[in-house]
């Protein structure tokens, strides 16, 4: 089981969230209130609101989830982060919930 973590402007969360989950990539997005990203961009400091997505899904569609990601996502360069997850704490029914997408 991985968790990944996408940041993206809260107006583009919920479709793709929906897109990921019906296509059967992700077992489960969440998708919190909005916050305020500071990063710097193109040598230019930028804030801007953002929702950081998280996402968990099987091991074996991280690359598939990755690509359908970056593909509908509003951003030049998203960022795409991957968390391995301690499946040896993890509850086997979650994990089993997950596999299944």
């Amino acid at each position: 089981m991985r968790v990944v973590l996408l940041a993206t402007p809260a107006e583009h969360a919920p479709r793709l969230a929906r897109s990921l989950v019906e296509e059967g990539l992700a077992a489960c997005v969440h998708v919190p209130a909005v916050g305020t990203s500071t990063y710097r961009w193109k040598g230019e400091v930028a804030v801007d609101e953002e929702v950081l997505m998280v996402l968990k899904c099987a091991a074996d569609r991280v690359d598939a989830l990755r690509d359908r990601a970056l593909a509908l996502h509003p951003y030049e360069l998203p960022a795409f982060v991957v968390l391995a997850v301690d499946e040896s704490a993890t509850p086997a029914s979650v994990l089993d919930w997950v596999a299944k997408g």
